[in-house]
C-alpha cells in the first residue's frame, strides 16, 4: 500500500532562489517521493513538477520605493499564501527560501498555524539587524544555513542550525569547452569576450542595465574587436534585453542556456552583485561589479547595511577580491577602465583568480540539495 502523499509549501523570489528550488525537489523526489510541492518560484521549479501557484519575479523586488509601487500584487499572494497555510488541509511543511522581507512574515503565520517552517539560504542577518536572530528562532524550526559563519549566529536560540554548504557547488559544471560555446554562438574565440550579467531583479534592470550597455560602449571604443555575451536568468525574457539593445545598436549575443559555459567563455565580466558572483567565481572569471538603485532606497539601506562589502563574492572571501561600483562610482568610464585592466593586465587578472579561488574554496563540497530534502522531509513527517 501506498504511502499517503505529503504536501510541501515552497516559496521564492529570485532567479537564484528558482534554481536552488528546484535542485532540492529534485533531490526530494528521490529521498521521498511521497512528498509533493507548490508555491511561488519559476520555470526551473517547475519543469521538475512544483505547481507554480505566482511567479516569484513578478514579488521579488529590492528596495523600499520599489516594494511599494509593487504592493497590491505582493500583498495579494501574501493573503493567498496565508489562506492555504489556515486552510481545512494545510501543507505539512513550509520551505522558504531567501527572499527574507516576505518570507519572514510568512514564517510567522505558519508558526501560528502550526505548519513546521524550515528555512534555506537564510535571511542576511550578518550584513544588517542582526537582532532579526531572535525573531527568526521564533518561527522558524529548521534552518539550512550556507555558509559556514552562520550558525554561530544563532547560538543559545531555540532553533535547528546546520551548515550544509553553498547550492552553487553541486550545479555547478561547465558542459562545453570555450572555443566550441564561443563558435556555436556565432562567435570568434580568438577575440576577447566580455560578459554582460545583468541579474534577475527587475529593479537591478531598471538602474544598472543601461549603465552596463554605455560601459560596453565605451569598452567598443578602446577595444573595437571586443564581443559581448549576455546570459539571461530563467526567471526573465530574453526580449526584455533584446528591446533595450535593439535601441542602443550594441552587438550584443543573447544566451539563454548553462551561465558557467558562458561566465567560462569570458575573459572578464560587468556583473550585478549578489549570488551571480559567486557563479562567476566558481567558473574562474575575472568580473567588475556594479551595484545602483533608487537614490532614496540607497541612502536608506546605507545607513542600515552593516557590511564592508557588496558584492557576495567579496562577502563570502572577507576582501574585496573583486573591485565594486556602487551607485554614482558606478559610471562608464570607472568600469570600463576596470574591465580593461583585467584584459590588459595578466598579473592583476591572475591575482583576481587566486582570491576567486578561496572563495570556491569557502563555499564547501557538494550535497547541499540532498540534506536540504532531509530536512524537508523530517519536517514533513514530524521527526
Amino acid at each position: 500500500m501506498n504511502a499517503q502523499p505529503r504536501r510541501a509549501l515552497i516559496v521564492t523570489g529570485e532567479a537564484s532562489g528558482d534554481l536552488h528550488a528546484s535542485r532540492l525537489i529534485r533531490a526530494a523526489r528521490q529521498i521521498d517521493p511521497q512528498l509533493e510541492f507548490a508555491g511561488v518560484g519559476g520555470r526551473l521549479m517547475e519543469a521538475e513538477g512544483c505547481e507554480i501557484l505566482y511567479r516569484g519575479e513578478e514579488l521579488a523586488v529590492v528596495g523600499l520605493v520599489e516594494v511599494i509601487s509593487h504592493f497590491p500584487a505582493i500583498y495579494r499572494a501574501f493573503k493567498k499564501l496565508e489562506a492555504i497555510l489556515n486552510s481545512d488541509q494545510p501543507p505539512d511543511v513550509l520551505i522558504l527560501i531567501d527572499f527574507p522581507e516576505f518570507n519572514l512574515r510568512l514564517a510567522a503565520k505558519a508558526h501560528k498555524a502550526g505548519v513546521p517552517v524550515l528555512y534555506y539560504v537564510s535571511p542576511q542577518v550578518w550584513a544588517w539587524r542582526r537582532g532579526r536572530v531572535r525573531k527568526i528562532a521564533k518561527v522558524v524550526d529548521r534552518l539550512a544555513a550556507i555558509f559556514p559563519f552562520e550558525p554561530e549566529l544563532y547560538k543559545g536560540l531555540d532553533i535547528d542550525v546546520e551548515y550544509v554548504g553553498h547550492p552553487l557547488v553541486a550545479d555547478f559544471e561547465i558542459a562545453n569547452e570555450r572555443d566550441a560555446y564561443l563558435r556555436h554562438h556565432g562567435l570568434d574565440p580568438s577575440r576577447p569576450v566580455v560578459g554582460l550579467f545583468p541579474g534577475s531583479r527587475r529593479s537591478e534592470l531598471a538602474y544598472i542595465f543601461d549603465t552596463i550597455v554605455a560601459t560596453a560602449k565605451k569598452l567598443l571604443q578602446h577595444k573595437p574587436a571586443i564581443q559581448f555575451l549576455l546570459p539571461v536568468a530563467s526567471s526573465l525574457d530574453p526580449s526584455v534585453f533584446v528591446r533595450k539593445l535593439d535601441c542602443s545598436s550594441l552587438p550584443v549575443t543573447i544566451v539563454q542556456d548553462n551561465v558557467y559555459d558562458a561566465a567560462n567563455a569570458c575573459d572578464a565580466i560587468i556583473s550585478v552583485s549578489g549570488t551571480v558572483t559567486l557563479q562567476i567565481a566558481l567558473a574562474d572569471t575575472p568580473m567588475a561589479i556594479l551595484y545602483k538603485m533608487n537614490p532614496m532606497t540607497f541612502a536608506i539601506g546605507k545607513r542600515l547595511v552593516k557590511v564592508s562589502h557588496i558584492g557576495l563574492v567579496n562577502i563570502v572571501a572577507g576582501y574585496g577580491v573583486a573591485r565594486e561600483f556602487i551607485q554614482d562610482e558606478a559610471t562608464p568610464e570607472t568600469v570600463s577602465r576596470e574591465i580593461l585592466r583585467i584584459l590588459d593586465d595578466e598579473e592583476y587578472a591572475r591575482q583576481m583568480r587566486r582570491g576567486l579561488a578561496e572563495v570556491r574554496e569557502k563555499m564547501g563540497g557538494p550535497g547541499c540539495s540532498e540534506k536540504v530534502a532531509h530536512m524537508a522531509s523530517e519536517l514533513s513527517r514530524g521527526v
